[in-house]
Formats: C-alpha cells, sequence, structure tokens
C-alpha cells in the first residue's frame, strides 16, 4: 500500500519542521512536506490555497484542525475577531478554495475539528465580531465552535452527489497549549485543574483518535453533515442542526471573506 503524501499545513514553520521530522522517523514515511498557512489571514490562506492548487495533484482528506481558544478580543489583519476567524472563516475560506481538488479526488473527505463547547452556543449574526457588546471570550469560543458544526453540515448539504463527504467532531480535552489562555484569565482555576488534568486529560496520541476515525473508516459516507466524539457518531446541539442558520452562517462568511462565484 502507497504511503500518504502528507501536506502540513502551518503558521510556525521551525515547530513544524520539527513535528514533520518526528513523523517521518517514527513512520518511515518522508513524504511529509510543510507549508505555511496563517488562518488568521485571508491572504496567507488565499495564497496557500493557489500555491497548492499549482503543485498537488490530489487532495483526500482535508484535516480543519487549528484554532485558538479564549484567547483576549484580538482582531485580525482582516478587522475580524480572532477566535471566529481562525476557528471557523479561515477554515471555511480555505475549504471552498480546495473544493475543486477534493471533487476531482473523490471519493474524499473533510473533516473540521470542532468542540463540545459547541453546546449553548449561539451565532450572533448581528454582531459577529462582539463589537458592541462586552467581550466574553468563552462565548465567542463558543460560537466559533458551533459554526464549525453548521459549516460542516451545510458544506454536506451543499455537495450532496459530489463524492465529498463533511465530518465534524468532539476531539475530547487534550493535554496541549490550546487552553493557555484559559489561565490568563482564570489563575486560580488554571492552577487547580492542573494536576487533575494530567489524570483526565487525553494525551495527543489518543485526542486524534476521532479526527483519525472520520478521516480514514470506510462507509462513513451516509453520515456525512454529522458530529462525532470518540470515534462515533453523537447528535450535535440543537443549535447546531438548525439548517437555517446554518445557511445563513454560509452566506456571511462568504461575503466577509470575499469568496465569490461559488458553485455550490
Amino acid at each position: 500500500m502507497a504511503r500518504a503524501r502528507v501536506v502540513m499545513a502551518c503558521r510556525d514553520l521551525t515547530r513544524a519542521e520539527q513535528a514533520a521530522e518526528d513523523i517521518r522517523q517514527s513512520t518511515g514515511n518522508g513524504n511529509v512536506v510543510i507549508r505555511h498557512l496563517d488562518l488568521a489571514s485571508v491572504y496567507s490562506v488565499t495564497q496557500f490555497a493557489k500555491d497548492f492548487m499549482d503543485g498537488e495533484d490530489r487532495l483526500d482528506i482535508l484535516i480543519n484542525n487549528a484554532g485558538v481558544m479564549m484567547c483576549p478580543r484580538w482582531l485580525t489583519e482582516d478587522g475580524f475577531e480572532t477566535q471566529l476567524a481562525v476557528n471557523h472563516l479561515g477554515h471555511f475560506l480555505l475549504t471552498n478554495l480546495l473544493l475543486p481538488r477534493l471533487k476531482t479526488s473523490a471519493p474524499s473527505r473533510v473533516v473540521t475539528v470542532s468542540s463540545v463547547a459547541h453546546q449553548g452556543g449561539h451565532i450572533d449574526f448581528d454582531d459577529l465580531f462582539a463589537s458592541r457588546k462586552p467581550y466574553s471570550s468563552l462565548e465567542s469560543y463558543r460560537q466559533s465552535k458551533l459554526a464549525n458544526v453548521l459549516f460542516t453540515r451545510e458544506l454536506s448539504r451543499r455537495l450532496t452527489g459530489s463524492g465529498v463527504s463533511s465530518f465534524c467532531l468532539h476531539p475530547g480535552v487534550i493535554r496541549t497549549e490550546l487552553g493557555r489562555h484559559v489561565e490568563g484569565w482564570f489563575p486560580m482555576l488554571g492552577a487547580l485543574l492542573r494536576l487533575p488534568s494530567l489524570l483526565l486529560m487525553k494525551t495527543p496520541t489518543q485526542g486524534c483518535q476521532t479526527t483519525v476515525y472520520c478521516a480514514v473508516t470506510p462507509g462513513l459516507e451516509g453520515q456525512s453533515g454529522r458530529y462525532f466524539s470518540d470515534c462515533a457518531e453523537k447528535e450535535a446541539a440543537p443549535e447546531g442542526r438548525d439548517d437555517f442558520a446554518a445557511r445563513k452562517l454560509w452566506e456571511e462568511s462568504a461575503r466577509l471573506v470575499g469568496l465569490k462565484d461559488i458553485s455550490l
């Protein structure tokens, strides 16, 4: 069986090269390459997609895995609130720009990493970037994770019959640096959680299992648009099954990132 060609799209190329080398060494697969991608930048996403389309013949699996969690109210170079920009809008634009390659590589899959935090989330279409209300890092995070679920659902609907499947998932609470901003907001909570977390959190290897499951498990095509956790389909929260909100979010996202002529 031929080894997969893996393209790692990363913001920090130094750390990316270290990770890529670890993968090459541990798997024996030398066909692992890195490319620069900053999902907080529409320009960077557009440039990455152009270079990928020019240089790669296939795209069998696209994994939308980048994320920020509960950071302060930062704005990107495009004027977008950072959590929605990185967690949703960057992935939305990237996926759409790579769709031609996904379609010609069908059967193919788009796997978007969401979170159980989508429960209780709300898409504030009147103030997506929290510019007219007090900023809550948690509510903005929930909004961005709900956006992942709604994007997956709407993408699946629009790709019906194309051979491209779309899945989203909750990976679990994983021992990574994702939660570093939580301790900034709640230092005492962070200190209290640190020791128990070592026992309760998943390792990165454990935490990626549902992503891998959605990416490679045979026969999942009939569950396109669905939400997964612990390597099984789970029902998304009611707000994640709102088809009207999913369509409206798609249209607003396309407007924000300047995506035109969507042939979906």
